[in-house]
């Protein structure tokens, strides 16, 4: 199979999907590899480390793809890149479809087999492709919502774990899974008030015998998540419903209750964000303010540390890329039910009720997709 690994083109993105030691992995198994020149500069790996390992450069991402039989990536493919997938490809990457209607229109008319990394299951039940990520924009947005406190971010100029003397911000975190543990271990690390909702009794208990009475944990319903809101000097937003939009835990009404320049970094964007008040932003413009309120949305948090997260994302994808690429798309899904499950878009059709009832689609199987 001739593999494409384009350079990624969303604002200051700058991981890439597959490192050199992927490309040998890809080479002994009999594949071409065909790399966009530059794709890996932002992550610290020139083109010559691919060309070492047996990858050949191509000069632009049109050949890439036109060239390429699956188009591994890292985030989902912007307008330009949708328009060159064709019927016969696979696309092998991030796409969090449900908040992004465009994106799933022109996948559906691209007629391209899509495997989303982030609906990707494993045995225990987790996302083994979006935990890598989860694990870098979790202990991110600990780092981000201290610098949005700052008084040159528009924040009210409070130090998250403050002084002898000087009280510690209050921070809550909206879900205890992988990110939301993560920004737990970064904010208590820092010295900052943590306090961790979450609706699974299950995962506080966890929060309480991992990091003991240093983190206070509440069970989540709309009147808790409203009064500890009103008190806190950060909230990092962390939800996650696989493949759905997120829940609003966060209404436009209770900015109002919040302190002036508090601060809320939503690390749930990718699936809409967990607040009313959320919209995507990027590296370059990280922050907007609602009603005093500082808000960080930016969508591709982990991008913001390219090398660290290439390595950990292009860690986790290779077997699954490996798998496919071996086995063709069709075999690799009917042999491993939990990459079956990363079928999001086949044949213009969706295959994954989350996305199609957050956009009101019909539902295709994703076993029909396979028997079709």
């Amino acid at each position: 199979m001739r593999i494409g690994i384009p350079k990624e083109i969303k604002d200051y993105e700058d991981r890439v999907s597959v490192i050199p030691a992927g490309v040998r992995e890809f080479v002994a198994n009999g594949h071409t590899v065909l790399v966009e020149t530059g794709a890996g500069l932002g992550a610290g790996l020139a083109d010559e480390a691919y060309v070492a390992a047996g990858a050949k450069i191509a000069p632009d991402a049109e050949t890439v793809f036109a060239e390429s039989d699956m188009i591994v990536k890292v985030k989902e493919p912007q307008a330009v890149e949708r328009k060159r997938l064709r019927e016969d490809q696979i696309l092998f990457t991030y796409l969090h479809l449900a908040p992004d209607p465009e994106q799933t229109k022109d996948l559906m008319a691209s007629g391209a087999t899509c495997i989303a990394y982030e609906t990707v299951t494993n045995p225990a039940g987790g996302l083994p492709l979006l935990m890598p990520m989860s694990e870098v924009a979790g202990r991110m947005s600990v780092q981000a919502g201290a610098h949005c406190l700052e008084n040159a971010k528009g924040g009210c100029g409070m130090l998250l774990g403050g002084v002898p003397g000087v009280p510690a911000a209050n921070v809550v975190i909206l879900g205890g899974g992988v990110a939301g543990t993560h920004a737990t271990q970064m904010a208590l690390g820092l010295g900052a008030n943590v306090t961790v909702i979450d609706r699974s009794a299950d995962v506080l208990r966890r929060l309480n015998t991992q990091f003991g009475t240093a983190v206070k944990t509440a069970y989540s319903n709309a009147q808790t998540v409203a009064e500890l809101v009103a008190e806190a000097e950060l909230v990092i937003g962390t939800v996650l419903i696989p493949g759905a939009s997120a829940p609003k835990l966060i209404t436009r009404d209770m900015l109002s209750t919040m302190r002036k320049g508090a601060a809320i970094v939503d690390v749930a964007i990718d699936q809409g964000g967990c607040t009313e008040t959320s919209r995507a932003t990027t590296h370059s413009e990280p922050t907007y303010v609602v009603d005093g309120v500082v808000h960080y949305c930016v969508a591709n948090m982990p991008g913001g540390v390219a090398r660290t997260s290439t390595f950990a994302l292009a860690n986790a994808t290779l077997p699954f890329g490996l798998a496919i690429a071996n086995k063709g798309w069709k075999q690799a899904l009917c042999d491993d039910p939990h990459l079956k499950a990363g079928l999001n878009v086949q044949a213009g059709r969706i295959t994954y009720k989350a996305v199609c009832d957050a956009l009101g689609y019909d539902y295709w199987d994703a076993d029909k997709a396979l028997a079709a």
